[in-house]
């Protein structure tokens, strides 16, 4: 069966992999894992979820209404109660539903910010983040189990599941938003008012930070907000290739900066009035500073092995523990569900932080940011500017090097760190981490991590220095062991 169904779910191109068959049996397999006595092991709740109730949200893709209906009908079929969003919605205000309405599990319809060709399945564990590494395998043991038994889906038709109560629609907008408004300050927002472009990228956070920020006096222009499934030809990942609208939209003088959240908004990414991309790592590491300084909070700092040591540096300023973990969101979510963190994040735009589902935001980071911009009475340019002085330079890039053939992840960190370079780019190397892939980190705090695939032949290559000319040595350090690899 072409299926796997890894952490945080299953994505597939359309009409390829993704087809309404494969969908029902995967929605066959979360069901019946979902039923096993040991899904919620781990994780207490109070009050607990109720054992038959799953939420089932979709985004802007191409049939992703109906493939939520389908997955709803495979669900009602199994005897759950389902919640099947009237409309598209942002993923994090599906997952707060999850938590907020006392659900088992939750299932988004969506391919985040991968290319408009692909759908996938976002399975939610009732804590309200991405379900946990043993409930994804029970889905992928039940996958397989079924296909060898030859055990087809349960599936029930529509409006009788709709007539039997079985399936409800909903809006998880209200309770969301109800909640974002416990943290972030409206009021410091309305004292001083900002022009903002909202760039939604097509994508199912449209309309949302727009909407909240009405009443603030705050002028939110969106753009890329309309119905298209094809997401404008590009990606819906809110990174600096894909953010020409949005430099155009600022270039124009329509806002004072601008927001971007990607195609199931739950990432974020900025421009300041200059149209400089600012990237999470900048993001993260100015809400770090301003929720300690300005809101007089505390707490742990969680970060992946490929974001930013400007965090690390703002951690020991305060003397709060950092905590590393592998690339993934779901190993931030552990930390949160163990411990009262601060903060939570990874370079891709991911970040949460206390008092919220322990789950990437796009949303809620996008508000942060205003919020501070408009606290500090100053542009977001020199807020960057000022964290640079403050705790950079921080010169960061990231290259995807295609390699001819796949390689043992195992046998590639291996060597990494049996070969480890006595400096690279003048600067001495002294310390390496293996936690995933292979990290350098030099005496200057630059950092070089290699990251092989585990699925594909290709290398990842992240990099961060103190100048661009350090970013390029490693870089180009990194593109060496690619082609020895070859």
């Amino acid at each position: 069966m072409p299926i796997h169904f890894g952490t945080d779910g299953w994505r597939a191109v359309i009409s390829d992999t993704f087809t309404f068959h494969n969908l029902r049996l995967v929605t066959q397999a979360i069901a019946d894992a979902i039923k096993s006595d040991s899904w919620n092991n781990g994780t207490t709740l109070t009050p607990p979820p109720e054992p038959n109730k799953v939420i089932v949200g979709f985004d802007t893709r191409f049939l992703s209404d109906r493939y939520a209906v389908e997955v709803s009908r495979v669900l009602a079929g199994n005897g759950y109660h389902v919640h099947l969003t009237h409309a598209d919605a942002p993923t994090p205000a599906i997952s707060f539903a999850v938590r907020q309405m006392g659900a088992i599990a939750g299932i988004v319809i969506t391919a985040s910010h991968n290319a408009p060709r692909y759908n996938g399945v976002k399975l939610k564990a009732s804590f309200g983040g991405a379900a946990l590494k043993e409930q994804c395998r029970r889905v992928e043991v039940y996958l397989n189990d079924n296909e060898e038994r030859g055990r087809g889906p349960n599936l029930m038709d529509y409006n009788q599941a709709r007539e039997r109560g079985l399936i409800e629609r909903f809006n998880p907008l209200p309770a969301y938003n109800d909640h974002l408004r416990t943290l972030i300050d409206f009021d410091t927002i309305a004292e001083h008012p900002l022009c903002v472009v909202v760039d939604s990228m097509y994508g199912s956070g449209r309309g949302v930070i727009k909407n909240l920020l009405q009443g603030t006096g705050c002028e939110a222009q969106e753009i890329r907000g309309e119905m298209n499934p094809g997401f404008g030809g590009v990606h819906p990942e809110p990174i600096e290739s894909y953010l020409g609208k949005l430099a155009g939209a600022i270039s124009t003088g329509i806002g004072d900066f601008g927001l971007a959240t990607d195609g199931d908004g739950d990432r974020i990414g900025a421009m300041d009035e200059r149209c400089n991309f600012v990237d999470p790592h900048k993001i993260m590491s100015l809400a770090i500073r301003y929720l300690i300084e300005k809101r007089g909070w505390l707490g742990p700092v969680v970060r992946t092995v490929s974001t930013t040591r400007m965090i690390d540096r703002l951690a020991k300023r305060y003397d709060i523990p950092v905590f590393e973990t592998p690339v993934g969101f779901n190993y931030i979510a552990e930390h949160m569900l163990k411990e009262d963190v601060l903060i939570g994040g990874e370079e891709s735009g991911g970040i949460s932080f206390k008092g919220h589902i322990p789950e990437g935001d796009g949303i809620l980071m996008g508000l942060l940011l205003v919020e501070i911009v408009a606290n500090s009475a100053t542009s977001l340019n020199e807020l960057v500017e000022d964290l640079l002085r403050d705790v950079g330079p921080a010169h960061y890039q990231r290259k995807d090097l295609r390699l001819n053939r796949p390689i043992s992840k195992e046998i590639m960190t291996k060597r990494l760190v049996n070969d480890a370079p006595q400096s690279i780019g003048g600067e001495r190397l002294v310390q390496i981490q293996s936690i995933d892939g292979v990290k350098y980190i030099l005496a200057d705090d630059s950092w070089l991590l290699i990251r092989p695939s585990g699925t594909e032949p290709v290398l990842r290559v992240y990099a961060e220095g103190r100048t661009p000319e350090l970013v390029t040595a490693l870089l180009g350090y990194g593109q060496q062991i690619a082609r020895v690899t070859e």
